[in-house]
């Protein structure tokens, strides 16, 4: 009997090193991802979008990338590229908080407030009880009037 109780303990302390630690190493896309995300604390926009072009042409699925794209070029004020980024990650993911916040505010600072308010308006949706991206953007547009 005490075999099987050392076998089962043996095997329950090995299943758990297993599940305690991710030592998978980072994916290229996770890095390539925190590349432009440091780039972007830095506020190093060109920086952020020479990663996220070839990024997004690389992970043509991925609307965390295009999003954070379309960040990179709302700051550098290329408006016009930045809607068609952020229009990417909401066809990719029509949920996409950050991308409606940030596609919001590109519309406020191009001075289109009633394009802005749909993004509030489906963030609304989106956050039943309210979200951070849904009173950033609220605020935005109450200080662009």
């Amino acid at each position: 009997m005490s075999v099987i109780r050392f076998m089962l303990a043996a095997l329950l302390l090995a299943s758990s090193f297993a599940f305690a630690a991710d030592s998978s190493p980072p994916t290229p896309r996770d890095t390539e991802l925190e590349k432009a995300k440091t780039a972007i604390a830095r506020k190093d926009w060109a920086a952020a979008q020479a990663v996220l072009d070839p990024y997004t042409v690389a992970n043509p699925r991925s609307a965390d990338g295009f999003n954070l794209l379309g960040y990179s070029l709302r700051n550098q004020k290329k408006y016009d590229e930045s809607l068609v980024a952020y229009k990417q990650a909401l066809t990719l993911d029509p949920k996409h908080k950050g991308a409606h916040e940030y596609i919001g505010i590109a519309y406020i600072q191009m001075g289109q407030l009633d394009k802005a308010k749909e993004h509030l308006a489906s963030l609304d949706k989106i956050c039943p009880f309210s979200c951070e991206e849904y009173r950033d953007l609220k605020k935005a547009i109450a200080e662009a009037k």
